[in-house]
């Protein structure tokens, strides 16, 4: 199959290339710099020339592929509506491309306040109003009337590895600053956690096998408790663990303080029954304990 990944040269881009052309698969990616082509053509992938917001490359990398992974995502915290409108606009001309031809578009999307106070599960389907970038998976389901093999990858906010620049790095970084590892509360909320190889197979096997309109969980824990990743910072920085107050949270964690306390727990069962996805890389705690994060 030959396949056209955006966000190709990116964190989890860069695993999931080698889990395709692994697979047989040949790999087309989406390249907006120079260092982005070389570093696609080093991994043995082919160039599309362009970026998230030229939707003309989006369309012509989509209409010569077989499938598409859609991994690129503008992360600007500061205009995230901006940032989601982007992603809306270029899932729109990927589809477009492939509308009718049964051809699979998988696209990463996010678990964060899907079900607030309980376990989360493929089949919640939030509403969209108020939630740009689940405005964007639910337009992504919709193509599956449209004759494309549309599925959703919801990714674990922490997706971690070598390499990883994510919440976790950002964590590590503001306790060295501060000279404290901080928790929220009580350090109780937990978070789904998933390593990036983890991530690059089920990515691929969504590809291969989601039916259309598939929702699948990017999570291969359930939930890992702050405090808990918050002492094994501590642990690895030789820094005092403390409590942040909520209403301390942003002064202390910055932008970081708003997902940081919050709980969201997701189950990936029927991601596995479907998929016959079996994690087996680091759990988050494993991983933090591996040191590569500290170095």
């Amino acid at each position: 199959m030959r396949v056209f990944v955006t966000g190709a040269s990116g964190f989890i881009g860069s695993a999931v290339i080698p889990e395709l052309i692994g697979a047989g698969h040949q790999v087309v990616g989406l390249a907006r710099s120079d260092a982005a082509a070389v570093a696609l053509v080093a991994a043995g992938a082919q160039v599309q020339p362009g970026s998230l917001e030229d939707l003309a490359s989006l369309h012509a990398g989509a209409a010569s592929a077989d499938g598409v992974i859609h991994l690129a995502y503008i992360h600007d915290f500061s205009q995230m509506e901006a940032a989601a409108q982007a992603d809306r606009s270029a899932i729109e001309a990927l589809g477009a491309a492939l509308a009718g031809s049964d051809r699979p578009l998988v696209i990463a999307s996010g678990l964060v306040g899907l079900a607030p106070g309980r376990v989360a599960t493929e089949q919640d389907r939030p509403a969209a109003a108020g939630h740009p970038r689940m405005a964007a998976a639910e337009a992504t389901l919709g193509l599956a009337s449209q004759g494309v093999r549309s599925s959703v990858v919801r990714l674990s906010p922490t997706v971690h590895g070598q390499g990883d620049q994510g919440f976790i790095s950002v964590l590590i970084k503001i306790a060295r600053q501060k000279g404290v590892s901080g928790y929220v509360g009580d350090g109780t909320n937990r978070w789904p956690a998933v390593h990036r190889l983890d991530a690059a197979r089920l990515f691929r096997l969504a590809l291969e096998q989601a039916p259309a309109g598939s929702v699948l969980h990017g999570a291969a824990e359930e939930g890992v408790p702050i405090r808990t990743v918050a002492e094994v910072v501590g642990r690895h920085l030789d820094v005092p663990v403390r409590a942040i107050a909520p209403e301390e949270a942003a002064a202390h964690f910055g932008w970081l303080g708003a997902f940081l306390a919050a709980d969201a727990p997701a189950s990936n069962a029927l991601t596995r029954a479907l998929l016959h996805w079996q994690p087996d890389q680091p759990g988050l705690i494993d991983d933090l304990d591996q040191g590569h994060y500290f170095a």
